[in-house]
């Protein structure tokens, strides 16, 4: 398995604001996200997805933006820490209601 690079902020910013103005050239989105992706040493496909995720942030390409996705991930995790505690309860609650209902002997 590749190892994964971890990018500067910086480098992926200026790297997609390149490649945005840089379109209209020849190739088109493929060409300047293998050109320039070749120039900064990144690759064409790394370089593809970054720009379509800061078309999608900025609500020019349609898609979750990474804030929303952000959000549901952690709502996901919330719902789920809280259908196991409703269960954790309900099973609480049906154990202590059978032990009220049975005989005492004193």
């Amino acid at each position: 398995m590749p190892v994964m690079k971890k990018y500067p902020t910086e480098l992926k910013e200026r790297a997609v604001r390149l490649v945005i103005e840089a379109r209209g050239g020849p190739g088109g989105d493929r060409g300047a996200c293998s050109r320039i992706g070749q120039q900064l040493g990144i690759p064409p496909d790394t370089l593809r997805g970054w720009v379509q995720r800061s078309e999608i942030d900025s609500g020019t390409r349609p898609g979750t933006t990474t804030d929303d996705a952000a959000r549901l991930i952690e709502l996901e995790r919330e719902n789920r820490e809280l259908r196991r505690a409703n269960a954790i309860l309900r099973s609480a609650s049906a154990f202590f209601a059978a032990e009220l209902d049975r005989p005492h002997n004193r």
